[in-house]
């Protein structure tokens, strides 16, 4: 069972982790290119033109790749890798993981705050719970997440999931099923792996 919960589609397409050498589906990696002045790019949205190369969405995989230069042997080039690389990649994930939330909220598909959040559990509107990573316990232990992997993330603080909703700070979130919850999904679990919190923990829960 991959990160995340989902079981491997045999039909997604996949790719090779320069670190571990591992095939995983390309959701469950983070894809680089060679950019100007053969600097590597992090590639997160898998847009960017050129041939890519890929690491595990974990931070372990992306430092072993930084440790040991793998990327010049993806690239099949020289490369050079820009200052805290691995934290480009997370602020992109971040970024990704707010602007999926922020849609989703704009097309009724997410709310926020405990009241609307625990109706939407209770008629089975929700199909993702988020709660903040900094949030107390004692509230967070309230609200039981929907079921199934996947269906829980704790991997945003209270501000940057407020951000998402227009607000100064959001406790807790649910997300609707649909397209939306899918690719957010998708993007919080690679934040998951990437993310750290105090002592060096993935800063982020996944259930």
């Amino acid at each position: 069972m991959p990160r995340g919960g989902r079981p491997r589609d045999t039909d997604a397409p996949e790719r090779r982790c320069l670190a571990t050498g591992e095939v995983h589906p390309k959701r469950g990696l983070i894809r680089f290119v060679v950019g100007p002045e053969a600097q590597v790019v992090p590639d997160v949205a898998a847009r960017l033109p050129g041939r890519g190369f890929y690491v595990s969405a974990e931070r372990s995989a992306l430092e072993t790749a930084v440790k040991k230069r793998l990327f010049a042997r993806g690239a099949k080039q020289a490369v050079t890798v820009p200052e805290g690389l691995i934290d480009l990649v997370e602020a992109a994930l971040l970024h990704r993981v707010q602007e999926r939330l922020s849609l989703a909220r704009k097309a009724g598909a997410a709310v926020a705050g405990y009241e609307k959040v625990k109706t939407w559990l209770e008629k089975g509107e929700a199909t993702i719970l988020l709660q903040a990573s900094d949030g107390s316990d004692r509230g967070k232990t309230k609200l039981r997440p929907p079921g199934g992997r996947g269906s829980y993330f704790d991997v945003l603080t209270a501000r940057e999931l407020g951000l998402s909703f227009g607000r100064e700070h959001v406790i807790h979130a649910a997300l609707a099923a649909g397209g939306l919850a899918d690719r957010f999904r998708d993007d919080a679990v690679r934040l998951s792996g990437v993310r750290e919190r105090d002592g060096g923990s993935a800063a982020g829960k996944v259930k």
